[in-house]
Order: C-alpha cells, then structure tokens, then sequence
C-alpha cells in the first residue's frame, strides 16, 4: 500500500476499552514521569548543576510512550539528541539517566553520553544520535541485519520534521522501502526544524506523504493522542514483521519549549502555544481516564506524587555518584 491517510476519530473512550486498565494506567505514569522530569532536569540546568546542553520534548510525551508501548522488549529504537522521553518510554531508568546528565560514570553510557547521547542497548535504545537524520540510515541497516537473521525484530526510529530535509532521510527510507526491511519510520512533526516552521520549508508539509514516492505506506496521527499512537504504531510493527515494511508515520506533535536550553521560542506564535496547549498530551489522556471510570482526581494526584519522589530522589543519589576518572578517557574507545 502506498496510500497515506489520518487515523479515524474514534472515541478516546471507546479506544480506552479496549486495554486493560493496569496498562492504561501504566501509559499515564510514563506520560507524567517524562514531564517531570524533563521540568526537574530544565531547573537543574539552569541552577548550573549540570554539564553540557540540553533539548527537551514536553508537550511530546505521548509520540515516545505510544511508541515504545507497542513495540516487544526485544525490539529497538534508534533517537536523537531530544531523547530523554524516548529512553524513559523505552525502559530506561529515572535513576541511571540522572546519573547519565551529571556525568557519571554509574549513567547508562558512563557518563560519556550526556543529555544528547542517552541510550542503553541492553533495554533496545541506540544511544541518541545528533546529527539530523543521522539515525536513519542506521535504523535500516540494523533492520536489514534483522531481515538477514530471520528475526521478527522491528525498528523504530525517531526523528523530527527537520531531517526529512537531510539527504539520509532519503537515502535511508529509500534501502529501506527496496529491501522490505521491518523498521517504522517515526517522525515527530513538532512544526519547526529549530527554529524554522515546517510549511516554510516544505511545499507539501504532510510529510506522511513522501512514504508514496518510494513506494510504501505513510499515515498521519495525532500525535499528542497517545491511544492513537500506540494502535499506529502496533499496525505498522505488524506490517514489518509480515515483512511488508517499512512504514512512515507523521506524530503531529508540538513541543512546549525552546529547540534547546538558550532558546525563548519567541518564533511560536502566542495563539499557536495556546490552541496547542489545550491539546495537552497528559491533560487529555487523564480525561480518557476519567471519563472511563478508571481513575479519579485523587488517584491520578497519587502517581503525580509517586514520580515526584522518585525524581527527587534519582537527583540526590544522582548528586553523589561517582565521576569518572582519567583512566576513563581509555575505555570504551574503539578507533
């Protein structure tokens, strides 16, 4: 199929049905411990506290939980250097990212990583890659590696509306679509490319459509519905293991702060922050909840405490981890 099409509006509460509650819940913790802590880590960064930069995804929490949710344990991701809320969705812990954005050497990449390389291979994350669309000729070839083994393993790869721009991006959807090869191609359309808004740059904005040109299947979703992404994402990780991959899907999405630390957002329109505010991926997931008889005010101020505390505490012992040594700047070096 090479058609391209917008998931149908089916009722939140009907979708919510159809899940066990457990899980549900499950997705609503990860929603709110990804904006915690990016808002815990955001202060830190500006109190000095921490080393480096950093680039933060609230307001697109439910593109990397509804992601990850559909995907096996034995799958992978591939991410950039706005990971924080890929690793979280993908299993990493609160505590070994913590220790990864203060530099130690007890953080899920030593503390070599910082906030724009996180991952852990063990738990199916590439460490974050940087470069624009540098992540996506790698997720076709580890895809194909896939398809050689005879694996039903799929990747999914994040990327944002900017490097669909970006020569890779051609590159590597275009191996992926001739080879077949089971990797999900996930674009968070945040509408701007740092600074620069989406249809400036593109004469066709509805990126899903490029999937058309190589010849396979694009689908635009809400992306700040996380029930919605999760079914997108189950039925393109079922066309990969079918071995009818890959499959191109366009989050809608939109990121309430700055491309990095330094950056005010001025370039957003006050009107435009605003509509997508009432579009808030947490506040209306809690609303399904709710409206599903799952969860009331006090039970969800319950899991909003529970990921507080666990912040809090991942940032003291975080504080107190050990730093590397210079006999650390020899280790893990390959070439």
């Amino acid at each position: 199929m090479t058609t391209s099409h917008t998931s149908p509006n089916a009722s939140s509460a009907t979708a919510a049905s159809a899940h066990d509650p457990a899980f549900l819940l499950e997705l609503y913790r990860r929603l709110v411990l990804i904006r915690q802590f990016e808002d815990r880590v955001k202060f830190l960064f500006l109190e000095g506290s921490m080393p480096g930069t950093i680039h933060q995804c609230q307001g697109q929490e439910a593109t990397a939980v509804g992601v990850c949710a559909a995907l096996a344990p034995d799958d992978f991701i591939t991410s950039t250097f706005r990971g924080h809320g890929h690793a979280i969705a993908k299993g990493l812990s609160v505590q070994e990212l913590m220790d990864e954005l203060f530099g130690a050497s007890t953080g899920c990449c030593r503390g070599k990583g910082g906030s724009m390389h996180v991952g852990n291979l063990a738990k199916g994350m590439v460490p974050g890659i940087a470069i624009v669309a540098g992540g996506i000729p790698l997720a076709a070839g580890m895809s194909l590696a896939f398809k050689l083994r005879g694996s039903r393993q799929v990747t999914a790869c994040f990327f944002g509306d900017g490097a669909v721009a970006e020569g890779a991006f051609h590159e590597g959807v275009n191996m992926a679509a001739i080879w077949s090869l089971p990797v999900i191609f996930v674009c968070e359309n945040n509408l701007y490319g740092a600074s620069t808004r989406v249809d400036l740059v593109m004469r066709n904005p509805r990126i899903s459509d490029r999937a058309a040109s190589y010849g396979f299947r694009g689908e635009t979703v809400d992306g700040n519905d996380v029930l919605a992404v999760l079914e997108a994402t189950r039925r393109a990780a079922e066309e990969c293991r079918a071995g009818h991959g890959p499959v191109l899907l366009e989050l809608l999405t939109y990121r309430r702060t700055g491309h990095s630390r330094r950056d005010p957002c001025n370039y957003q329109p006050k009107d435009e922050r605003e509509a997508w505010a009432t579009r808030d991926p947490i506040e209306r997931f809690a609303e399904v909840l709710r409206e599903a008889g799952l969860a009331d005010a006090a039970a969800l101020a319950r899991i909003h405490a529970a990921v507080d505390a666990e912040i809090t505490q991942a940032i003291e012992q975080a504080r107190r981890a050990p730093q590397p040594t210079i006999a650390d700047l020899t280790t893990d070096v390959f070439a």
